[in-house]
């Protein structure tokens, strides 16, 4: 039907000339300057917010205002029914209970299963007219339309028009069809944004469920009495936000601890940021840690957070603590203590909620008595010590943690790697000044050496000059590289069923120790320089019986 232009000023309404119809022309006008008023106004609603409740309730309020009343949208189930969970017209305050409807079911679950629009003249007259929602009138209009998203049903969108024997229903029925298109494509963008975001939050548990499971106070190796208790004081001081200083030689795995104790705290969601006080100079190590703006020195292109502000809900790890310099421990014990810290650059005091755990192989006590470490700032940080023993004082811990390192290595070689017993004892017999780090080099070079993945006592090799077994004499030929082991292999033609050369050397001298001292352990470690718990344990390896006085 061809409208002429409606004159808003026309004081008599010029009708159809077709005898079928009966609207008059403004009535025509007047509701297609309506709809695309609403159009535009729903338009601006459903690309505000992926909040599809919020939107779609804002959307059944602007049909409403357009004569189309109590609104609903079902949405599609998996199970391919509908259930309606909004609907315009009830009190905000009154329980609300989801209405379903199956495929098929009703005028909803028709629209639902055939995908079609549905125009009932007169709601009570249609006996596929459920009204499970209580809301409409039996003698008005009903309209509803299939919701739809890229090929695929997402639900069905119903309105009920005010005007009795409508003759506007076609018209109508084309606008919600409009709108439905709408609130689908808004529909399947929210959807697809709350799936990608469960994938995320399911991928960020599993993580954390992985980095857990990987620093559990499981995971690190170590079963003697001395790490046992270092355990214990790691469960206790997880459950809090207490200062931890942890103690101990290169090497023994104090970043480890680190770990453990973050994640298996309540700060576990937040971040762990971590730093090396000796790794920077000082005047980067202030910017570094409590940031700097725009401008605060050369460079300074921007502004940037420092370390502080970036652990914040978290735990800060300050490793080599005992390599600051005096200055900067006095701004440090102010940030220990008032919980404030400016950036370089601003005299604006921030806060940030950090846990500290700090690390140091110094001496520290010694360092305060030469005045190079503040004796105010040691209190501060040694709330809770824990000190970490040197491998050479725990070698009973020696055989599981090179099985756990040689797996570690056959992961990263892909293929399997076996130790021998006697490269296992040849390895428990040296003093380790570099502890853990060193014997996972010592691993790592001799699986490098080995074609078949079988490390014999020829491939442990020393390259430190400050290893405890007695010397041997030097070999003809020798690799610069790879120095020959301080107690040389047995050699190839030995005996079968005959122990090695510096298995009986090693032997002899406890034995030897014992007998000297009566058979008294204490006593035998005191002349071979060792401790009560390494003699114990070449006593135990090397299967020498004690005699008993």
């Amino acid at each position: 039907m061809n409208l002429p232009p409606h004159n808003s000023g026309c004081s008599e309404r010029a009708t159809c000339t077709l005898k079928t119809c009966s609207l008059t022309l403004c009535e025509t006008h007047d509701l297609r300057a309506s709809q695309m008023d609403a159009l535009y106004r729903i338009s601006q609603i459903l690309s505000r917010s992926l909040d599809y409740q919020e939107t779609i309730r804002e959307v059944l309020q602007i049909l409403d205002d357009a004569g189309l009343k109590h609104g609903l949208v079902s949405l599609a189930e998996p199970d391919g029914s509908l259930l309606t969970l909004l609907a315009h017209g009830i009190d905000p305050d009154a329980p609300f209970e989801p209405v379903r409807h199956q495929p098929g079911e009703g005028v909803l679950g028709t629209v639902m299963e055939k995908g079609r629009t549905l125009i009932l003249q007169r709601a009570g007259s249609d006996q596929r007219f459920a009204n499970k929602t209580g809301l409409y009138n039996v003698h008005l209009p009903f309209i509803a339309v299939p919701i739809k998203a890229a090929g695929s049903m997402k639900g069905v969108l119903a309105t009920q028009p005010e005007i009795e024997d409508d003759p506007l229903l076609e018209d109508r029925a084309h606008f919600l069809e409009m709108i439905a298109n709408l609130i689908g494509q808004s529909l399947r963008l929210s959807q697809q944004v709350a799936q990608e975001k469960r994938s995320m939050q399911e991928e960020r548990d599993l993580l954390r469920r992985a980095v857990r499971q990987q620093h559990g106070f499981d995971n690190i190796v170590g079963r003697s009495t001395v790490m046992r208790r270092i355990f214990e004081q790691m469960r206790l001081v997880s459950k809090w936000n207490t200062t931890v200083l942890i103690r101990g030689e290169t090497g023994t795995g104090k970043e480890l601890i680190a770990n453990a104790i973050h994640y298996n705290s309540p700060r576990a969601r937040g971040p762990l940021v971590k730093l090396n006080c000796a790794a920077l100079p000082e005047t980067l190590l202030e910017s570094e840690l409590f940031g700097h703006e725009r401008g605060a020195f050369t460079g300074a292109v921007g502004a940037r957070k420092g370390r502080f502000e970036q652990a914040d809900g978290g735990t800060l790890f300050l490793d080599e603590i005992g390599e600051i310099s005096p200055a900067f421990q006095a701004k440090l014990l102010r940030v220990l203590q008032e919980g404030e810290f400016e950036r370089v650059g601003s005299n604006k005091s921030l806060k940030s909620d950090v846990r500290i755990i700090a690390a140091t192989h110094r001496d520290l006590e010694a360092a305060v008595d030469r005045g190079d470490f503040r004796e105010d700032l040691f209190y501060r940080l040694n709330v809770m010590p824990l000190n970490l023993p040197p491998l050479r004082e725990r070698p009973e811990d020696i055989p599981e943690i090179c099985q756990h390192l040689l797996a570690k290595i056959s992961n990263d070689q892909k293929r399997k790697l076996t130790i021998h017993d006697k490269a296992l004892r040849h390895l428990v017999s040296h003093d380790w000044p570099g502890n853990v780090r060193e014997l996972e080099n010592c691993l790592e070079r001799a699986a490098v050496l080995s074609e078949n993945g079988d490390i014999g006592i020829d491939l442990i090799r020393f390259p430190s000059q400050r290893s405890t077994p007695k010397p041997a004499a030097p070999r003809p030929t020798k690799n610069d590289d790879f120095p020959e082991p301080e107690n040389p292999p047995p050699p190839d033609d030995a005996k079968n069923g005959e122990p090695a050369a510096d298995e009986v050397s090693e032997r002899e001298r406890v034995i030897s120790a014992l007998e000297q001292s009566g058979w008294v352990q204490a006593k035998a470690a005191r002349l071979l320089n060792m401790t009560p718990r390494q003699i114990a344990y070449r006593i135990q390896t090397l299967e020498i019986t004690v005699k008993q006085f």
